[in-house]
């Protein structure tokens, strides 16, 4: 088959300003410099003149680019921020939710270029750059298992799973997926995939391991696999089914992140006779609990900066604790910041009371009971949003609650947790630690996404 092309969603404002590097064409004229596009009653306003779409390509495909200003990068996380970004490819113009959208139309190889060097510094390993690429490339083309994206991009209808809700007077479940994007493949923040385009150079590593990888995807019965990943799994993987909807996937399984390969021979035999080499019940409150209080070996427990410094990009790099961490809140703190995040008046909030977790021992389910409401909230994505005022590392927590008054109502809560983010699929500072270790990227890949295979889907 042909290499496909990804639209990914940049920008959502009602102005914005870009600047062709390049000549471009548009409507039969090739046009460069600065521009600005505008919302305007349901249309695109663009010099003077009104559009339901602009279509902007480049002269030359593989060297023309343009200019976004004032991208936003990290959106609702602690590190967001506005800067120019540079990409190749096509910039299409649309309305949406009365605004317009930028959308950068580019084939799919350029595409992991960019996410590869967004997601993670490019001085990584090799063999880690290369697993990275698998897995991006799966998640993407995973979105239709047809490979002919352009059949989405005019859907009216999400998935309804891209926000569910389902709810009862004292239950309400959500979870968020990349179907939300109806009128793009995926978007360029941490919703999807980190995706910068040009604006931070790609090292010959990341080619290099992008063109080893060229076309190959993970499989599972005869399907591309969704090949999730996160930061730190905190020691266990999580399943699919606790942190989206409950259609669990085969190679995302719980398992301990724990050394289960020769890395010479990728030897799948699991360490069954090595000490603390098996996976705890972290669904089970009290062995959860053991299991976040400490900090038991694993490929993510690593504080090694030199490692850590090819995973995360200087922003990322302000995050210090990650594989066991601690966050406190007073009461007014907690009740207020749980008003503002959820817009439910709990009064005071009593206690924080754990209902399921998943295999990883993060909550899908916790209770907040308050002195004038109580609920209980899912998934864990929801959990880490309530709790904090961008996203909670985890959802992977204990509550322990402090100066308790005559009344029962607490001064203080700690929350003692593990890990950062949903910890399914590929936990992306344990895969670089095998990295160091030696491990290729097929036994990386095969580690995390368990009884996968790997596949090349075009040359």
């Amino acid at each position: 088959m042909k290499e496909p092309k990804v639209h990914v969603g940049i920008l959502f404002e009602p102005q914005i300003e870009f600047i062709l590097l390049n000549p471009y064409r548009i409507n039969g004229m090739e046009i460069s410099g600065k521009q600005v596009v505008t919302y305007n009653e349901g249309r695109i306003l663009w010099n003077g003149r009104l559009y339901n779409e602009l279509l902007f390509e480049p002269v030359n495909e593989a060297t023309d680019a343009f200019e976004l200003l004032d991208v936003t990068i990290g959106i609702n996380f602690h590190w967001e921020r506005k800067e120019d970004q540079r990409f190749l490819g096509s910039l299409k113009i649309i309305v949406e939710n009365k605004k317009l959208t930028g959308i950068n139309v580019i084939h799919v190889e350029d595409y992991l270029t960019s996410v590869i060097s967004s997601e993670m510094s490019a001085t990584a390993s090799l063999e880690l750059l290369k697993a990275h690429a698998v897995i991006s490339r799966s998640w993407l083309l995973a979105i239709d298992n047809s490979i002919d994206n352009s059949l989405r991009h005019d859907s009216a209808a999400p998935n309804n799973a891209a926000n569910c809700q389902l709810s009862t007077v004292n239950c309400q479940l959500k979870w968020y997926e990349r179907d939300a994007h109806t009128r793009f493949d995926v978007c360029a923040d941490d919703h999807c995939q980190r995706y910068q385009g040009i604006t931070r150079a790609s090292t010959e590593i990341v080619k290099q391991a992008i063109a080893a990888t060229r076309g190959q995807v993970l499989t599972s019965d005869g399907k591309i696999c969704d090949a999730r990943f996160s930061k730190c799994c905190g020691g266990a993987f999580e399943e699919f089914q606790y942190c989206w909807e409950d259609t669990p996937h085969p190679y995302l399984r719980k398992q301990r992140d724990f050394r289960i390969f020769n890395p010479k021979t990728c030897d799948l035999s699991f360490e069954a006779t090595r000490p603390g080499g098996g996976l705890p019940d972290l669904t089970d409150e009290q062995e959860a609990e053991t299991w976040i209080r400490t900090s038991p070996p694993a490929f993510c427990n690593t504080t090694n900066k030199r490692i850590l410094s090819q995973v995360l990009n200087n922003y990322d790099q302000e995050t210090t604790d990650f594989y066991r961490w601690k966050m406190e809140y007073t009461q007014e703190e907690l009740s207020a910041l749980i008003l503002k995040r959820s817009g439910i008046d709990y009064g005071q909030i009593i206690d924080l009371v754990p209902i399921a977790r998943g295999t990883s021992g993060r909550l899908w389910k916790l209770k907040i009971v308050g002195t004038k409401r109580t609920l209980t909230i899912g998934k864990e994505l929801e959990i880490r949003r309530t709790l904090s005022t961008s996203h909670l590392y985890s959802s992977a927590f204990i509550v322990g609650k402090e100066d308790v008054s005559p009344e029962g109502i607490p001064g203080r809560f700690i929350l003692t947790g593990a890990g950062w983010g949903h910890g399914v699929g590929l936990c992306q500072i344990g895969a670089a630690v095998m990295g160091e270790e030696g491990y290729k990227y097929d036994a990386i890949l095969l580690h995390y996404y368990i009884g996968a295979s790997i596949e090349k889907l075009y040359d």
